[in-house]
């Protein structure tokens, strides 16, 4: 399976291909950072995200994109920021009839370090280990992107989508994960 991960943002946008192997081993096929100016209108940067993510969608034709659901904070401009770019990334996908799913920060860290409160630092680090590379993917928003498509590569069973597994089968990292999204489903309802 390939997934186009995505960490929506409108100044930086980051995006990663991952294809899932067997035995849970993961390969980074390309990453980058869609990129538009704050000095620029807010529909020509909503148009320059939107085109770079249908040139990716085009160019690593993913069987699904992953996004980093919106979480809220005290800067009330970015969420609404992060907020279009994500509707922007899943019209695109659905005009192509690609998947989407949408994962928690929390989640993401859970996924790839075990650890739901992991810091930027920490989910670089794994994601450069998991992936095998030379060095982090730079800026951090791309390294982002990979960790998201290698969380929904890697659900855990009762995820939507997910394997289905025998409870006592999962691992740490998988439990961790679980107990995240489950987490964030009690916030949002």
């Amino acid at each position: 399976m390939r997934v186009l991960g995505i960490d929506p943002g409108l100044t930086r946008c980051g995006l990663g291909v991952v294809d899932g192997l067997s035995g849970r081993r993961v390969r980074m096929v390309a990453v980058g950072v869609a990129r538009s100016g704050p000095e620029e209108d807010i529909d020509q940067r909503l148009l320059r995200i939107g085109d770079q993510i249908e040139v990716w969608l085009e160019e690593h034709a993913p069987d699904t994109v992953a996004i980093e659901r919106i979480f809220a904070h005290d800067n009330l401009d970015s969420v609404i920021g992060v907020a279009q770019v994500t509707g922007i990334a899943m019209l695109a996908a659905a005009r192509r009839r690609i998947p989407v799913a949408l994962h928690s920060p929390s989640e993401v860290k859970a996924a790839v370090t075990g650890n739901g409160r992991a810091d930027k630092p920490q989910v670089q680090h794994m994601v450069t280990r998991l992936l095998q590379l030379a060095e982090t993917p730079k800026p951090a928003d791309a390294a982002d992107a990979l960790a998201i498509a290698i969380t929904h590569l890697w659900r855990p069973a009762g995820a939507v989508g997910g394997p289905q597994r025998a409870p006592g089968s999962m691992t740490a990292a998988q439990r961790a994960w679980a107990e995240a999204e489950q987490k964030a489903r009690r916030v949002r309802a």
